[in-house]
């Protein structure tokens, strides 16, 4: 009867390990969020690695929602999670910002990323809002690179680049991610949100 309970533990074992939600690694339409979830099944899938938050920042202005959070505590591993509605049964987008590295990446994009590894991933470069201002850093146009394009699923990429540096950065409402001052400034990837598709 012992042998019997050990072998039915060691072949459940694995199916168990694959139903673990991940913690790290790439973002897709449908992991670790997918649009289905509402925070109730975030909430019962992560435990108390996901507790909800009505202050969250949208990075513009002091515009905040309420949303669920996912590894409040490590900040390299949050993930903020915007919901359709106030009854937060439909996820609309999801947010990774306020840490300099992230364990998370979006098509190879994740925090801290610098302006020339993300215009190698993109294939060409690319268009940014002029920074300090309302929604500033935020790239405006991919040039019909590859994060133009939606990704397996129908959701959307938006990156946000920034720095500590509030002297020197380059003026002009849609700077090139190529040109030289705004390289020699070295802005990095501060926020990355992923908005999933409507009904």
């Amino acid at each position: 009867m012992r042998r019997t309970s050990l072998l039915l533990m060691l072949l459940a074992a694995p199916a168990w390990a694959q139903t673990a939600p991940p913690a790290e690694g790439p973002i897709t339409c449908t992991s670790p969020v997918s649009v289905t979830d509402s925070a109730k099944s975030l909430m019962q899938r992560y435990g108390q690695e996901a507790v909800t938050d009505d202050q969250l920042f949208t990075g513009v202005e002091d515009i905040t929602y309420q949303g669920v959070v996912l590894s409040p505590k490590a900040p390299d591993r949050r993930i903020e999670i915007g919901f359709a509605d106030e009854t937060m049964q439909r996820v609309s987008r999801l947010t990774l910002i306020d840490s300099k590295t992230s364990h998370w990446n979006v098509a190879g994009v994740t925090l801290g990323s610098t302006l020339a590894e993300v215009q190698k991933i993109n294939g060409r470069p690319f268009l940014i809002r002029e920074f300090f201002t309302d929604g500033g850093g935020f790239v405006v146009d991919w040039k019909g690179g590859t994060l133009s394009r939606p990704l397996p699923g129908g959701c959307s990429v938006s990156v946000r680049f920034g720095s500590d540096d509030h002297e020197g950065n380059p003026i002009g409402d849609r700077i090139a991610s190529d040109k030289a001052e705004l390289r020699k400034w070295g802005p990095v990837v501060e926020q990355i949100v992923v908005s999933f598709p409507e009904k």
